[in-house]
């Protein structure tokens, strides 16, 4: 009882707010409010095999599918998620936003996969920020798919230069050959969903997803947790 009261105390003087709109969060909301989850931009790629997000990637790399939970837009809620999710040590966000959207594709062709495999960071990046949010990611993903994570197989063993400045071009160029895997045979003849946290260019994914794809019956697919419009 003392513990709860106290709880209620430390709640009123320094408040829970919501990644998303920065107002307070209610007892029983986590991170994200409830009205800022109900307006979330969905985008609902799933549902259109020629969704934007698959089409970025045509003639690029050989995929299976590709989709994305929400659109990235500059100065929106999504952006405030994301910038809180990345910077301001709150990875949990991208653990619950991924168990929403695993609940939304359980029917979808996305749950006959074998194995998610989240885009590694670089070691010193890791180090910096102290978690890998698209490993978050796959987590929530994987409590409705029921399929394992497998974070430790595929290492970026080049840090790249800033991307924001970059054409696509010149961002495959500064992505390609860094990955690299550890043991192929734990991927052989798998059916792989790659993960990402925001699908820009598409570079990331790409150089990726082609190094996975150069294992015996490898296929892929790609999902991310948001598309930048």
């Amino acid at each position: 009882m003392i513990t709860r009261y106290l709880n209620a105390f430390v709640s009123l003087l320094y408040p829970d707010l919501c990644a998303g709109c920065m107002r307070s969060l209610y007892e029983h909301e986590e991170l994200i409010c409830t009205h800022c989850l109900y307006h979330l931009p969905v985008t609902n790629f799933h549902l259109d095999p020629k969704n934007a997000a698959g089409k970025q990637l045509w003639g690029r790399v050989q995929l299976t599918a590709v989709a994305s939970y929400l659109y990235y837009v500059k100065g929106t809620t999504v952006q405030n998620i994301f910038h809180q999710l990345k910077y301001f040590n709150k990875p949990e966000i991208a653990n619950i936003l991924g168990e929403r959207y695993g609940a939304v594709l359980a029917a979808s062709p996305f749950k006959d996969a074998d194995l998610i495999v989240p885009v590694p960071l670089h070691p010193k990046k890791l180090k910096k920020r102290g978690y890998n949010q698209s490993e978050f990611f796959a987590k929530g993903l994987s409590k409705h798919f029921k399929l394992p994570v497998e974070s430790g197989n595929v290492i970026r063993h080049t840090r790249t230069e800033s991307q924001t400045t970059k054409r696509r071009y010149e961002r495959y160029e500064n992505m390609k050959d860094i990955f690299e895997v550890v043991e192929p045979s734990a991927f052989a003849f798998k059916h792989l969903i790659l993960v990402d946290d925001v699908l820009t260019t598409g570079a990331t994914i790409e150089a990726c997803a082609n190094k996975l794809l150069q294992i015996p019956g490898v296929t892929v697919s790609v999902l991310t947790l948001a598309y930048t419009k």
